[in-house]
This record gives C-alpha cells, sequence and structure tokens, in this order.
C-alpha cells in the first residue's frame, strides 16, 4: 500500500554508531566479493589452459592442416 503525500514520513536520522556498522558490514561484503570474483578468475584461467593445451594436443596428433583449393569460378 503507497503511503499519500499527508502520509509522509521524513527519513530518520542515523546514529553515528549505525553509520560505522553499516560501513564496516559493507567493507566485509566488498571483501568477500572481491575474493569470489578472483577465485572464479582463477578457475576459469586453470580451465582455459586445460583446454588450450587438450586442442594443441589434438592438432598435432592430427598433423598439418592441408589448405584448401579455390573453388573453381561457375560460368
Amino acid at each position: 500500500m503507497t503511503k499519500t503525500v499527508s502520509e509522509y514520513e521524513p527519513p530518520k536520522p542515523i546514529s553515528k554508531a549505525e553509520r560505522e556498522a553499516r560501513k564496516a558490514f559493507r567493507q566485509v561484503d566488498a571483501e568477500k566479493a572481491l575474493s569470489e570474483h578472483a577465485l572464479a578468475e582463477k578457475a576459469f584461467a586453470q580451465n582455459r589452459e586445460r583446454l588450450r593445451a587438450e586442442r594443441l594436443a589434438r592438432e598435432a596428433a592430427a598433423g598439418p592442416v592441408p589448405k584448401k583449393q579455390p573453388r573453381a569460378k561457375k560460368r
């Protein structure tokens, strides 16, 4: 239910202790998010390198790729 103009209540002032607590929680959340991001980046990089090594090994086992012959033009 929305409030009408006459029912508007101004925001309550925040105490210094609440501000400090919010700041501390934001810092903890930010550090947690950054560490999760770093773990995801590391896992991604490891997977990419593993897949690259597998691809290179497959290509080396298959031998050189023959060059494509140009198609004859249709008349």
